[in-house]
């Protein structure tokens, strides 16, 4: 189920930290970046092209892939035909078409929310915190 959801776990490709890369990237499989990308990010693959934004990374241009997780900075429209998971220090600058969306609080959008046909709305339980007083 895990996989079915967030997609492929499997890293393919890295862009490293304090590596920019200036140019359109067309990816297979899994790709984590890291560092910083001048262009456009494109999965080759529509069912399994999974992108993973670290939290110091930032991306400047479009974005399409079946799966991606986001905890850093996208500048330009982004289109994700499966599930999009935005974790507390995302940062979206331009419209997310989506199908499946979670999104963390703290997590960042300026743009618009567009849900791809057949889309469907996921609530997330919080996980219960245990404090001593």
């Amino acid at each position: 189920m895990f996989k079915n959801k967030k997609g492929s776990q499997r890293i393919d490709s890295l862009i490293g930290n304090g590596t920019t890369v200036t140019g359109d990237i067309q990816f297979v499989g899994g790709l984590r970046v890291d560092g910083n990308v001048i262009g456009n990010v494109v999965a080759q693959d529509e069912k399994n092209g999974t992108l993973v934004v670290s939290e110091k990374a930032q991306v400047r241009g479009r974005v399409n892939c079946s799966h991606l997780i986001l905890n850093g900075e996208v500048n330009g429209p982004i289109e994700v035909t499966q599930y999009v998971e935005l974790q507390p220090k995302a940062r979206v600058l331009g419209d997310l078409t989506y199908k499946v969306l979670e999104m963390h609080p703290g997590a960042l959008i300026e743009g618009r929310l567009v849900p791809l046909a057949g889309a469907r709305m996921v609530t997330v339980t919080p996980e219960p915190t245990t404090e001593e007083a």
